[in-house]
Protein backbone atom coordinates (compact mmCIF):
# COMPACT_ATOMS: atom_id res chain seq x y z
CA UNK A 1 0.00 0.00 0.00
CA UNK A 2 1.22 3.57 -0.67
CA UNK A 3 1.84 5.87 1.90
CA UNK A 4 -0.72 8.77 1.12
CA UNK A 5 1.64 11.47 2.30
CA UNK A 6 4.43 10.72 -0.79
CA UNK A 7 1.64 10.63 -3.06
CA UNK A 8 1.85 13.41 -6.16
CA UNK A 9 -1.20 15.88 -6.22
CA UNK A 10 -2.36 17.17 -9.58
CA UNK A 11 -4.27 20.51 -10.72
CA UNK A 12 -8.12 19.44 -10.60
CA UNK A 13 -9.91 19.05 -15.00
CA UNK A 14 -9.33 22.42 -16.29
CA UNK A 15 -7.23 23.97 -13.56
CA UNK A 16 -7.64 26.11 -10.59
CA UNK A 17 -10.64 29.02 -11.63
CA UNK A 18 -12.08 31.76 -9.57
CA UNK A 19 -14.84 32.00 -7.82
CA UNK A 20 -18.58 32.81 -10.73
CA UNK A 21 -21.31 34.39 -9.71
CA UNK A 22 -24.13 33.13 -10.02
CA UNK A 23 -28.16 34.73 -9.27
CA UNK A 24 -30.45 31.98 -7.53
CA UNK A 25 -34.13 32.40 -5.62
CA UNK A 26 -34.70 30.95 -2.26
CA UNK A 27 -37.59 31.29 -0.85
CA UNK A 28 -38.79 33.84 -3.08
CA UNK A 29 -35.97 36.15 -2.72
CA UNK A 30 -32.80 36.48 -5.37
CA UNK A 31 -29.81 36.05 -4.15
CA UNK A 32 -26.49 35.90 -5.46
CA UNK A 33 -23.63 33.28 -4.74
CA UNK A 34 -19.87 33.13 -5.59
CA UNK A 35 -18.81 29.64 -5.72
CA UNK A 36 -15.99 27.76 -8.02
CA UNK A 37 -16.95 25.89 -11.09
CA UNK A 38 -15.75 23.35 -9.44
CA UNK A 39 -18.49 23.32 -6.53
CA UNK A 40 -21.02 24.48 -8.44
CA UNK A 41 -20.87 21.33 -11.15
CA UNK A 42 -20.91 19.07 -7.47
CA UNK A 43 -24.24 20.99 -6.55
CA UNK A 44 -25.81 20.66 -10.16
CA UNK A 45 -24.84 16.48 -10.20
CA UNK A 46 -26.40 16.47 -6.65
CA UNK A 47 -29.36 18.19 -7.57
CA UNK A 48 -29.73 16.20 -10.85
CA UNK A 49 -29.05 12.79 -8.66
CA UNK A 50 -32.08 13.82 -6.08
CA UNK A 51 -34.34 15.42 -8.77
CA UNK A 52 -34.28 18.73 -7.87
CA UNK A 53 -33.80 21.75 -9.32
CA UNK A 54 -30.36 23.63 -8.21
CA UNK A 55 -32.05 26.60 -6.41
CA UNK A 56 -34.17 23.86 -4.21
CA UNK A 57 -31.27 22.10 -3.59
CA UNK A 58 -29.49 25.26 -2.66
CA UNK A 59 -32.75 26.22 -0.33
CA UNK A 60 -32.67 23.14 1.32
CA UNK A 61 -29.02 23.56 2.17
CA UNK A 62 -29.78 27.28 3.69
CA UNK A 63 -32.24 25.75 5.57
CA UNK A 64 -29.87 23.61 7.33
CA UNK A 65 -27.23 26.06 7.78
CA UNK A 66 -29.81 29.00 9.38
CA UNK A 67 -30.47 26.29 11.76
CA UNK A 68 -27.33 26.24 13.49
CA UNK A 69 -26.11 28.20 16.92
CA UNK A 70 -23.67 30.64 14.51
CA UNK A 71 -24.60 30.26 10.61
CA UNK A 72 -21.86 30.55 8.25
CA UNK A 73 -22.50 32.27 4.88
CA UNK A 74 -24.45 30.49 1.76
CA UNK A 75 -21.06 29.90 -0.10
CA UNK A 76 -19.30 28.42 2.97
CA UNK A 77 -22.37 26.41 3.71
CA UNK A 78 -22.62 24.66 -0.02
CA UNK A 79 -18.84 24.51 0.08
CA UNK A 80 -19.18 22.34 3.39
CA UNK A 81 -21.89 20.72 2.16
CA UNK A 82 -20.46 20.04 -1.21
CA UNK A 83 -16.87 18.26 0.60
CA UNK A 84 -19.19 16.32 3.27
CA UNK A 85 -21.51 14.89 1.03
CA UNK A 86 -17.91 13.83 -1.40
CA UNK A 87 -16.44 12.65 1.74
CA UNK A 88 -19.46 10.28 2.78
CA UNK A 89 -19.38 8.79 -0.72
CA UNK A 90 -16.07 7.81 -1.28
CA UNK A 91 -16.28 6.21 2.65
CA UNK A 92 -19.27 4.16 1.82
CA UNK A 93 -17.47 2.63 -1.12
Amino acid sequence: MSDPYRMSIVSPAGGFIGPVKRSVTIAGHPTSISLEPIFWRALENAAHVRSLPLNALIAQVDALRIRTDDPPNLASALRSWVVSLANFESNSQ
